[in-house]
């Protein structure tokens, strides 16, 4: 009897937890639940133009690390403040939001839900489509403003789903993980590069699959499963290997992230969050792949800048 007995508590956990992926019509019945957060991550102009009942902002730009690098994570105590500001706890529910533009704000949400996984919040979902969707769907709006009851909570890092630069550096000696380069096609060839990265190029031995597949048209909807499950077979991932993978700075590597552990349920898949950005960055200079010559660099330097004063 008390075997079913659990067998039974376990399912209704199972059937209860949060879906990684909401639609709006999933979204809006959850929003009269006290446990459920929603976490708006716009900027503070878009925020108070309208948002959804209840949201709080916490604009993306909060949870970056330093200028030199976007994608290192922020200082321990920061991450702490904001969560606790939000009024974050383990048993939230926390549902992020973006502007729901395209790919690179699908990144963003995907980034802040891997970060409040990896600091022990348990119960997490993106909004499918961000805001954008919201609107479209004709949900309703608010510019009223609530702040959220501070927490106590003391989360700690769980670095279950993280490959830091000295990982990746191992793997890329031992050649014992896929390293995915999600970058488009242009970057993982050495042809471009971030503002922030010393030189182009990818890491050695990294296979490449644009990100921008994930989702349907350029927008910030995930593609159909069968789909996902379709590009997750391209990977090719021999058994017992982790599945690391990196972009410029964690953002468009996090959709990915988000994509194949989430909502596909791979196992061992890690963000490399720092990124390429991270990995020019190392002194002394770490092996690249794909990376210009010294004439190269110049052509690529003169070319970023031109373009810089075009804007």
């Amino acid at each position: 009897m008390k075997y079913w007995l659990l067998a039974f508590l376990l399912w209704c956990g199972a059937a209860f937890a949060a879906q990684p992926l909401l639609s709006s019509d999933e979204l809006e019945p959850l929003l009269a639940d006290p446990a459920v957060r929603i976490v708006d991550i716009r900027d503070a102009q878009s925020f108070a133009g309208g948002h959804i009942e209840g949201a709080h902002n916490a604009p993306y730009n909060e949870w970056l690390g330093p200028p030199e690098n976007f994608g290192i994570l922020p200082p321990a105590q920061d991450m702490v403040a904001l969560v606790r500001r939000l009024g974050l706890t383990p048993e939230s529910h926390a549902v992020v939001i973006s502007a729901g533009s395209d790919g690179t704000d699908f990144g963003a949400a995907a980034r802040v839900y891997w970060m409040l996984k990896s600091l022990g919040v348990k119960e997490l979902s993106i909004l499918d489509g961000g805001m954008q969707s919201w609107d479209f769907d004709g949900m309703a709006t608010t510019k009223s403003v609530s702040d959220p009851a501070p927490s106590q909570w003391q989360p700690q890092w769980n670095p279950r789903w993280t490959a830091t630069r000295a990982q990746v550096l191992a793997h890329v000696q031992k050649g014992d993980a896929v390293l995915l380069d999600v970058r488009p096609e242009n970057f993982y060839l050495g042809q471009f590069k971030a503002p922030m990265a010393r030189m182009a190029g990818t890491l050695p031995g990294a296979v490449q699959q644009d990100f921008t597949r994930w989702v349907q048209n350029g927008s910030a909807l995930s593609v159909a499963p069968e789909e996902a499950r379709r590009l997750a077979q391209e990977i090719q991932r021999p058994a017992g290997q982790d599945l690391v993978v990196f972009c410029n700075t964690g953002v468009w590597s996090a959709l990915v992230w988000f994509e194949t552990h989430e909502i596909l349920g791979m196992k061992d898949v890690k963000i490399y969050p720092g990124s390429m950005v991270d990995w020019v960055q190392a002194v002394p200079m770490l092996p690249t792949l794909h990376a210009p010559g010294r004439g190269e660099q110049i052509v690529q330097a003169f070319a970023q800048a031109w373009k810089n004063l075009k804007k």
